[in-house]
Formats: structure tokens, sequence, C-alpha cells
């Protein structure tokens, strides 16, 4: 492969890893928590400095998520996440460490949106079926770090 096709493959797989995160997080910002959780493999973990135990298995990690959706809905406040300053280092073929940055920010409604946390998210993806997947993430809040 030459330099050439080599800087373009990155290209590419930043770009693949770029539009994940963003459909990843609107389907968790619009409340679909399960379609959310099925971005994970089944044996995907979702852990994070915020909370004691990981969310483990995609049953799992549709049950937390649907929990935390449903109580931000109804105390009428939108979430949505910000990911920037992605960082995709190839590990094989269908295996990728993405690290990126999170920014959290809350609306109640009728109110002024606010940032609620900003966050440092370490991803292990693997690509299923053509598809990229989470199989372990762990989010590190700054002011717990």
């Amino acid at each position: 492969m030459t330099t050439t096709d080599t800087a373009v493959a990155e290209a590419v797989l930043h770009a693949q890893i770029q539009q994940f995160y963003a459909g990843q997080m609107q389907l968790l910002d619009s409340g679909r928590a399960e379609d959310w959780a099925d971005t994970f493999t089944e044996d995907g973990v979702f852990a994070a400095n915020a909370h004691p135990q990981p969310a483990e298995g995609r049953a799992g990690i549709a049950a937390a998520a649907r929990k935390a959706t449903d109580d931000y809905a109804a105390n009428k406040i939108q979430r949505r996440h910000w990911l920037g300053m992605v960082n995709a280092e190839r590990r094989g073929p269908d295996e990728v460490f993405a690290q990126c940055y999170a920014i959290v920010i809350e609306t109640p409604r009728g109110g002024q949106a606010k940032l609620h946390v900003s966050t440092r998210c370490d991803d292990l993806l693997v690509r299923v079926e053509g598809r990229w997947q989470v199989k372990h993430r762990q989010v590190y809040r700054d002011d717990l770090s």
C-alpha cells in the first residue's frame, strides 16, 4: 500500500468512526435507548468513573439507558451529547481504539441550556457484520478524575 493509499484508508476510517458516534449519540438523545444499546456488542461493557458498577451485556446496557432516558423525560430535561476531538487507532482489520471528548448539555423545558459534564470516552470498537459496535466503553468524568 502506498503512503497515499494508507492516508486515504485512515481518513475513511476516521470518517466512519465519526459517523458512528453521531448516529449513536442521536439515538440516545432522542430517547431510543434500546436502539442505542444495539450499537454495543452482545457482551459489551459500559463503564464510567461516575457509576459504581459497569453495565454489562447489551440487555444490561439497554436497561440502564432506558432508566436514565425515562428519568430525564419525566423531569422534562433534554440531553445532548456533543462528541469531538476523535482519535481512532486501528488495532486490526475490524478493531479500533477510539478516544474522544464528550460534552453533555442539559436543557430543561422552557429553560436555559447548561453544560452538565465534560468527559473523555475510551472505546474499543469492533466491526460486526459490516457495522461498528462498542465492545468496551470507559467514560471518565473530568470532575471525578
